[in-house]
């Protein structure tokens, strides 16, 4: 493991593990006379303990290496960093900050990034105003930019040759780990990967909740990389089957939700689905089961009827999340109940940033497969709920 900063300048070799990374983005002297801001960033690191590599895009010696090398470099160390720091105290005449300014729009929406510059730097106002609608820290001295750069990255996560390419925001998502490993269990290897967008969520945008890597895997299988795919993923779901059996299965009724969502191109506009959703508060799949069908249609089931059916993919070729499906048989009472929901709005409440309002709907099993509403993983969960116990996926 890295016990002491590891300086990483322009053109020098990558390192192939660390813990966290931090890169020094903003204006570079372009004559000898003019002195770097970087050396001060340095000892200021160095005295606030911090231990991890640190992204310095200048020369170590003094050489400049080819324009086109030094962006190379700079692109693929910016890609590598767990933080972005852009510290930029702008000067007009001798740091003017023009290739800042381009970088730092190419990375304001990343969600790694710290944007510093004292309060006389002119010139910064709309990128000060950027920074506030999209929850980018700032500060106006050197030694607060620094702080909040590690805070943003605190204890960090040992990572090593491929997995340095994956930045700590996406890295410690629940959803980037089990993803990564099945990819482990099943004996292949993260060779490299490139962050190609990130969607974040919650008070100043601090929760990545969907991210999309373009990444290269060595299938062990096949003996060969894979590196045309991206991966997308988002928090896995879970989900709660009601029925009511009827002797007919195909009379069975099923309770379900009809909610709009942006996506849909059903014949109504409208999502149709069993309850359920994800949580960045709760992790136990049951609970979120419990707490999503109340919320959705007003019903608390207790914990202890629910019947486990499986966890799998939802759409295995498009993103990496998967569905953890549970199901309860309701009674006469129950279904009496939600049939009188019918038309009342669940969900949040109209103000919640969510927007989430949803609506119970009761069809058959018949009526599910002749309506053309559900898509095929919904039906695909309704079906093996329906299986006799016993079955693969109920036991």
């Amino acid at each position: 493991m890295i016990e002491a900063v590891q300086i990483a300048y322009a053109k020098e070799e990558f390192p192939t593990q660390f813990a966290r990374s931090l890169f020094l983005a903003g204006p570079t002297p372009r004559s000898a006379d003019v002195q770097s801001w970087r050396p001060e960033a340095l000892r200021i690191l160095i005295n606030l303990g911090y231990d991890g590599v640190v992204f310095v895009p200048e020369s170590s010696t003094g050489y400049k290496a080819s324009y086109a090398d030094q962006v190379d470099w700079e692109h693929k160390a910016l890609e590598m960093s767990d933080c972005i720091l852009f510290w930029i105290p702008r000067n007009l005449q001798v740091f003017p900050g023009l290739t800042t300014n381009v970088e730092f729009g190419l990375w304001a929406h990343s969600g790694k990034i710290v944007l510093g510059a004292p309060p006389e730097a002119p010139k910064m106002d709309y990128l000060r105003s950027l920074a506030g609608k999209l929850g980018i820290p700032q500060a106006e001295n050197l030694e607060d930019a620094l702080k909040h750069s590690l805070q943003f990255v605190g204890e960090g996560a040992f990572r090593s040759q491929g997995e340095c390419q994956v930045p700590l925001h996406i890295w410690k998502t629940r959803s980037f780990q089990a993803w990564y490993k099945a990819q482990v269990e099943a004996g292949n290897r993260l060779d490299g990967a490139r962050v190609e967008w990130v969607f974040r969520v919650g008070p100043g945008k601090s929760i990545v909740y969907c991210w999309a890597l373009h990444v290269s895997v060595y299938v062990a299988g096949e003996n060969r990389n894979k590196t045309n795919e991206l991966v997308i993923s988002r928090p896995d779901i879970s989900t709660l089957v009601m029925y009511k059996p009827e002797a007919n299965p195909l009379q069975t009724k099923i309770v379900l939700i009809r909610e709009f969502r942006s996506p849909a191109a059903t014949s109504d506009g409208f999502i149709w689905e069993v309850p359920g959703g994800s949580s960045f508060t709760l992790a136990d799949p049951l609970e979120i089961a419990v707490e999503e069908a109340h919320e959705e249609t007003g019903l608390r089931i207790d914990a202890a009827r629910l019947n486990y059916v499986g966890t799998r993919q939802l759409a295995g070729t498009f993103s990496a999340h998967k569905a953890h499906v549970f199901s309860v048989s309701i009674t006469d009472e129950e279904l009496a109940w939600l049939s009188g929901q019918v038309g009342i709005p669940h969900g949040n409440p109209a103000t919640h940033p969510s927007g989430e309002r949803t609506y119970v709907e009761i069809r058959t099993m018949e009526e599910i497969l002749a309506e053309n509403l559900l898509d095929w993983s919904t039906i695909g969960m309704v079906c093996q709920a329906l299986q006799p116990a016993g079955t693969p996926d109920r036991m």
